[in-house]
């Protein structure tokens, strides 16, 4: 089997956000479009407020990027009727490469997507023809789409049981038990979908996502229209974000693939239920677009683009064992 290594140093993991929106030019916030090297988003966010003296609730970013990488994102920074001197932010790894007006905060999930460029090293012996066909194959049918272990963290399914339990975790840590916990069940009942073919595959009682927007519809019958917007990946399976309110649910084999997911994470579906989380839901599965593989000596660099919320990890693993090597690297900037 095909196994490899990556982000062996944070330059060979480059995440680039894309908006999907121009800056407004006019407004109270600054936006600002930042590189950062193996430093975490939070750390930065925090510096920005530091540097503009407001309070670091005053700081917004669309999304959390990798630590351990290279990573280009928008930040807004709440500046009312002030000029900040954005030349003179000294952080270490941090540059800002422009800067906008804008006339809100960025809220989490508001980019469209994020563009990776990732090198692979200790690469096992491969053909890269054969490597090729497996682009090809992931191309053409997606991939399933996983959270990746990042959203777990090193505490936060652990930190979701305290909360569960009763326990008090500050709002940051609350969030981030909360999140692990929905990637939990979600991560689950993908799995289930994956071992009864159905990722990538509808089924009637479905709940059917179109493709680059949050729109639902019921799946009463899988006829050959249906089968043909499925090939053509506008239509996707959805599975459910867990949480109260449900009020759309699939039937049928899907709801009974859920209900044996749920009975084994019980405690977890209820505490999600009792921390006041509305039920959402997310596609089963991911097209990775623009994909591309480019083979240099002993490297193989890949580059693709996935809509905001999908991590890449769900498309490195279809390509065999490839291993994270960041855990051996020293500590990044993270408080």
């Amino acid at each position: 089997m095909f196994s490899a290594g990556y982000r062996a140093q944070p330059q060979d993991f480059e995440v680039t956000e894309e908006l999907g929106f121009e800056p407004s030019g006019s407004g109270e916030h600054a936006l600002l479009y930042i590189e950062k090297l193996g430093a975490n988003t939070d750390w930065v966010a925090r510096g920005l407020a530091r540097h503009a003296d407001i309070k670091p609730v005053d700081v917004g970013y669309a999304g959390r990027k990798d630590r351990h990488a290279l990573t280009r994102q928008w930040f807004s920074v709440r500046t009312v009727n002030r000029t900040v001197d954005w030349s003179a932010l000294e952080l270490d790894g941090v540059r800002v490469l422009e800067v906008n007006r804008h006339h809100r905060k960025l809220k989490r999930g508001a980019h469209k997507a994020n563009a990776f460029r990732i090198t692979l090293v200790d690469v096992s012996p491969v053909r890269f023809a054969d490597f090729l066909g497996r682009v090809d194959t992931v191309r053409a049918h997606g991939v399933p789409n996983y959270f990746g272990p990042q959203r777990y963290g090193s505490r936060n399914l652990e930190q979701a049981a305290r909360l569960f339990a009763g326990g008090r975790l500050r709002r940051d840590q609350r969030s981030m038990a909360l999140s692990a916990a929905r990637a939990l069940i979600f991560n689950a009942i993908l799995d289930a979908r994956v071992d009864a073919g159905l990722w990538d595959r509808l089924v009637p009682g479905d709940l059917a996502n179109l493709d680059g927007s949050g729109s639902l519809f019921t799946v009463d019958a899988v006829d050959a229209e249906l089968e043909d917007r499925l090939r053509r990946q506008d239509v996707h399976p959805a599975a459910s974000l867990w949480g109260r309110h449900r009020a759309t649910r699939p039937t049928g084999e899907a709801e009974s693939i859920e209900a044996v997911v749920l009975e084994e994470f019980d405690g977890f579906a209820r505490g999600l239920e009792g921390a006041g989380l509305d039920a959402s839901w997310r596609s089963c599965r991911v097209v990775p677009r623009s994909l591309t593989a480019m083979l240099v000596p002993g490297r193989i660099e890949l580059s693709f683009t996935l809509p905001a919320g999908a991590f890449a990890t769900a498309v490195l693993r279809e390509f065999g064992n490839v291993d994270d090597l960041s855990a051996a690297q020293s500590p990044s900037r993270s408080t």
